[in-house]
């Protein structure tokens, strides 16, 4: 049986989206591959964590996975037979309650997925066509390569067992859980028709910057004189360096919006999020005489 996606992440069933986000990257830090290198069970983790907030992270999907559990991918068709029937069943997660729940005259579970999978059917029922298998591939790309966009060289089925390389391109802007297909890529169904391959992304932990939809957030260490007198400070944006300007008295913690600097929007590359400098006070790691002395100068005057 497949895991659970709240197990997964260490949350309950009614954790809200805070609490599922701030899990998430704790786990994510834990087991990415950069931190765990040459460990399987570590990778394998960080596969399914991913896996897990890309549908806990999403309201909607979210919502499916709810309802129908391991089933959630195919919610719509399940609803949709459901409604063309006309009988009302209903249908629950194994992971909240009973399989199925039946209304007089509803149709079996068998042949409620048997019109979604292209399986069994009842008596009397039309003969339904095989459906095409569609097929999804984990991709793992850095946030840089995420913001610029990058390709990947796959290996994939041909022919008669053939195997042959295909180049995908990974667009700017993708995200956790950004599906990119390339059609008729996927594996041939009995009588040859190819489904679509997807590939799953998901994005590793930046040391520097984290994401939150298009905006992306970093500290910047400020020297005290700079925050109490004032000054220029230099920002390490995803993609050039910028300067940033601080008035007098900058209370540490202070949080600055640096407009258009995020991650690009998917689908629309020129319009981007936008960045978040937050102040870091970086006090003296030792003092000299003369420090000490106008240090002590200012606790005597109140300061």
């Amino acid at each position: 049986m497949a895991k659970d996606f709240y197990e997964t992440i260490g949350v309950s069933r009614s954790a809200s989206e805070k609490e599922i986000r701030s899990a998430y990257r704790k786990l994510a830090r834990k087991h990415h591959p950069d931190v765990n290198p040459n460990d399987k069970a570590a990778e394998a983790r960080f596969k399914e964590i991913n896996a897990a907030y890309d549908v806990l992270s999403d309201a909607e999907k979210r919502k499916k996975y709810d309802k129908y559990g391991d089933n959630w991918e195919h919610a719509d068709e399940i609803e949709r037979a459901q409604a063309q029937r006309g009988r009302g069943g209903f249908y629950y997660s194994t992971r909240g309650g009973p399989n199925v729940q039946y209304a007089e005259g509803d149709v079996d579970l068998g042949d409620l997925f048997g019109g979604i999978f292209g399986g069994g059917r009842r008596a009397g029922a039309r003969t339904r066509q095989p459906r095409i298998t569609h097929t999804e591939q984990p991709v793992e790309v850095s946030l840089e390569e995420a913001f610029a966009g990058t390709t990947r060289t796959l290996v994939v089925d041909g022919d008669h067992g053939e195997q042959r390389r295909l180049e995908v391109k990974i667009p700017a802007g993708v995200d956790n859980g950004s599906r990119v297909r390339m059609a008729g890529e996927g594996r041939a169904s009995f009588d040859g028709q190819r489904g679509d391959l997807y590939l799953v992304v998901s994005v590793k932990p930046h040391p520097r910057f984290e994401r939150r939809n298009d905006d992306l957030y970093t500290d910047v260490e400020v020297p005290l004189t700079t925050a109490v007198l004032g000054g220029e400070v230099e920002v390490q944006g995803i993609d050039r360096k910028v300067a940033l300007k601080l008035p007098p008295l900058t209370q540490n913690g202070k949080t600055f919006r640096l407009a258009k600097l995020g991650m690009p929007r998917l689908g629309a590359p020129e319009s981007r999020g936008d960045l978040y400098a937050m102040v870091r006070v970086r006090l003296p790691q030792e003092l000299g005489d003369e420090e000490r002395k106008l240090f002590e100068e200012l606790k005597a005057a109140g300061m």
